[in-house]
């Protein structure tokens, strides 16, 4: 295992998911840049909400648990290559560089476990809706600790 500052320099982690409907460009996107910032943007025109956008510096301690929590999840061993391609429901975005690897996955909005299993690669987009699903309730976790805002 490397050391913390070898963690902390070679790690950045970027997730989108959202759509264009009748309440124009919804989306939730958040990132973490290898400086520990945490940027996290979530706009809704609905009943005329308006974006969230935060922006916050989590410590070297949480940047090291997240890069654990990357390898661990294995999510760098997958290939989105039979997974569905977005269309008009909506799309997914995750992009991961941990030390000399690089992933950039796109994929469509993941309804249920139904659609996983539905899939052409049902044990990958499994490993990807897990991992995403921890990812969004860490993130929330953070910006409502920090902000006191219900960031959904």
């Amino acid at each position: 295992m490397s050391t913390d500052n070898a963690q902390a320099d070679d790690f950045y982690l970027r997730y989108y998911v959202g759509h264009s409907g009748k309440f124009g460009h919804e989306f939730l996107e958040f990132e973490f840049k290898p400086d520990g910032k945490l940027r996290y943007a979530n706009n809704s025109n609905y009943k005329n909400d308006s974006m969230i956008r935060k922006e916050v510096y989590v410590s070297k301690a949480m940047m090291t648990e997240l890069k654990r929590i990357v390898e661990e999840s294995e999510i760098l061993k997958e290939d989105d290559a039979l997974w569905p391609v977005p269309d008009r429901v909506g799309r997914q975005e995750l992009e991961i560089v941990c030390g000399d690897t690089h992933i950039a996955f796109t994929t469509a909005k993941i309804g249920s476990l139904v659609d996983v299993n539905d899939s052409k690669d049902p044990e990958g987009l499994r490993v990807f809706y897990y991992f995403v699903q921890d990812l969004k309730c860490l993130v929330f976790s953070l910006i409502s600790l920090h902000f006191k805002i219900k960031p959904i």
